[in-house]
């Protein structure tokens, strides 16, 4: 009986293929590409065993542009070859070579973490390309353009259907189509004929809202923003399973998990007109919309996340894939979606480099805990600054103050003075009384207390989430 072949790919050059033309500066564009890459990483594989007649069953796991399906011997797996190959051919050509699926296989034979490391290495192999190639030393040529090929109907669609003639291996099927064509039902739970996938979307009527839409629900200053995240070192976790069943049942539990809370999320009535997800794999997701909406989004999912770590997980030794890092990044109305993307997989860069469990907001990297702090203290702020009568000019002269306590000061000498003229600022506070002067004063002695901060070696300290607190109030003032 010959054994078991493990097949496990992916898709590359991702990012280059959504910043290129027309996506860099068309909205629309740039999220069809998107929706076709996160539907032709989960239909990819299906079609692969569909094309080899074997039960969707062998699908281990997809979603987030990686597949690992089961093949039952050699046979089919120089078949799924093949056929890799002429898929690769059509994404060659409707890509201009951008977008291209690397894949290795094994023998599904001895432990798993040996398995899994002939994969990862055969994945490696596929990655590089070989010496020995025709023109291997030649200089590379420009990419040639894109024609705009990628089917904009894929969003709202109830069903999705694979073919080698279609131009981009995916499309909408029509109603009265040639039956023989593959093809899945998307929405609801996952089954044999159908797909789950996050794709809520504000509307705009019968059509989702863009960017600048979304930025004119929002409070305050009219400012939208991607809010990306991913599950800290879910990469070590998976490698940690001690069999591919163990694997498949882990990257399930997360692909879901992601899937049907963000999905509910968005239901939520402070969500539904203005959050819009744009991916949710196994590990990773973003979405854009109203900047305040997301703000709040983030913490909710942190949440729910945590709790679900704690509910789920616990059985699970070491700390990997048990918390969330995000970041949040703040356009204008007309910035292009592709430009906020790649600012945002820079700010996720910068608080994943800096700590786990955190979240990158308005330039600064907070603990979940401090974010939190920042959320209770920006509420005070706003009710204080409205028992001050001080709106949006009182917040800015106030930030100003605290950005020349955060500028560095050498020899020490100005901390004192600013000290002194903090002092006073905050007492114009103190000829403030009305009907609820205790509650009043409790809130501007919490306030005072949190963003006057502490000194250490003789220097004055302030505390971040105060600042991003005093940001977000003026932000919710403009």
């Amino acid at each position: 009986m010959s054994a078991q072949i493990l097949v496990q790919g992916r898709l590359t050059g991702t990012e280059d293929f959504l910043l290129a033309a027309p996506a860099d500066r068309d909205n629309r564009a740039f999220e069809a590409r998107l929706t076709w890459l996160n539907l032709l990483g989960e239909v990819l594989p299906r079609a692969l065993l569909a094309s080899l007649q074997l039960p969707p069953l062998l699908l281990g796991s997809s979603g987030g542009g990686r597949f690992l399906a089961i093949l039952p011997d050699q046979d089919r797996a120089d078949q799924a070859a093949a056929f890799l190959t002429r898929a690769n051919a059509v994404l060659d050509d409707v890509t201009s070579g951008r977008i291209r699926i690397a894949w290795s296989s094994t023998e599904n034979l001895g432990d798993w973490t040996i398995v899994r490391k002939r994969l990862s290495e055969g994945l490696h192999t596929s990655l590089r390309p070989e010496v020995t190639t025709a023109g291997f030393f030649e200089p590379s040529a420009p990419p040639a353009p894109l024609g705009d090929r990628i089917p904009r109907n894929l969003r709202d669609a109830t069903a999705v259907a694979f073919s080698f003639d279609f131009p981009a291996l995916i499309a909408v099927p029509e109603a009265d189509g040639d039956p023989a064509i593959m093809r899945w039902e998307l929405g609801g739970h996952a089954s044999p004929s159908s797909i789950s996938i996050a794709r809520h979307a504000a509307r705009n009527g019968d059509i989702p809202a863009t960017p600048k839409e979304l930025a004119l629900r929002g409070s305050g200053t009219k400012l939208w923003g991607v809010l990306r995240g991913e599950i800290d070192d879910y990469g070590n976790r998976i490698r940690r399973a001690h069999s591919v069943e163990e694997h498949v049942t882990l990257s399930m539990t997360y692909q879901q998990f992601l899937a049907g809370e963000i999905e509910l999320l968005c239901s939520h009535a402070d969500y539904f007109r203005r959050v819009t997800v744009l991916q949710a794999g196994s590990a990773d997701f973003a979405l854009f919309g109203s900047w305040d909406a997301l703000a709040g989004f983030a913490r909710e999912l942190e949440r729910v996340f945590a709790r679900f770590a704690q509910e789920n997980l616990r059985d699970l030794p070491g700390a990997e894939a048990k918390s969330m890092t995000m970041a949040l990044t703040l356009a204008e109305p007309a910035t292009p979606l592709a430009r906020v993307w790649e600012a945002s997989a820079r700010d996720l860069s910068v608080a994943k480099s800096s700590d786990k469990d955190c979240f990158h907001i308005l330039g600064h990297v907070l603990e979940w805990k401090q974010w939190k702090d920042a959320a209770e203290l920006k509420d005070a702020l706003v009710q204080l600054n409205e028992e001050f009568h001080g709106g949006r000019h009182f917040l800015a002269q106030l930030r100003n103050l605290y950005r020349k306590v955060e500028s560095p000061d050498p020899d020490g000498t100005g901390d004192e003075r600013l000290m002194v003229r903090a002092a006073r600022f905050q007492r114009r506070f103190s000829g403030v009384a009305n009907r609820r002067e205790r509650e009043f004063h409790k809130l501007r002695a919490n306030l005072m207390k949190e963003m006057t901060g502490r000194k250490s070696r003789g220097k004055l300290r302030l505390k971040p989430e105060g600042l991003v607190a005093l940001e977000w109030a003026r932000l919710l003032e403009d």
